[in-house]
């Protein structure tokens, strides 16, 4: 524990006290190269610092995959765009033996599923899937 204490008490201190940091504007165009080389690692450090933090408070950018690049404020991006709410009703008669029905809007046989999820989960990871509705066996 001292090692931790003279690291945090002295060393640090010392370090950030003897880096070239000009009191003004027209300083910085006076340093030297070694001066500049001396300041690296605390630059390093401190963006270093500041991407973490943006990673871990900024929703948008946890996973730099195309999903999280993208902001979608859409689900429904084509399907009777017209109406006010998309709403379908099956007769569960209708169905012969199971039908799958669609989740994540990107069906070109809307409402039921045609695996277009796929190509989605291999971008981004997920997991979609469809909804599977089947007939009781008698």
């Amino acid at each position: 524990m001292d090692f931790l204490s003279s690291i945090v008490k002295t060393t640090i201190p010392n370090y950030l006290s003897g880096l070239p940091i000009p009191n003004t504007f027209g300083g910085w165009f006076k340093l030297g190269f070694t001066d500049y080389l001396s300041l690296i690692p605390p630059t390093l450090f401190t963006a270093g610092a500041v991407y973490t933090a943006y990673v871990a408070f900024c929703p948008a950018a946890g996973n730099s995959g195309i999903c999280r690049r993208k902001i979608i404020k859409r689900v429904n991006n084509k399907i009777r765009m017209d109406e006010a709410k998309v709403v379908d009703m099956i007769d569960i008669e209708d169905i012969s033996e199971k039908a799958a029905f669609c989740r994540c809007w990107k069906s070109k046989n809307w409402p039921y599923c045609d695996g277009s999820h796929g190509e989605h989960n291999k971008e981004c990871n997920d997991n979609l899937g469809p909804v599977v509705v089947s007939r009781k066996q008698k």
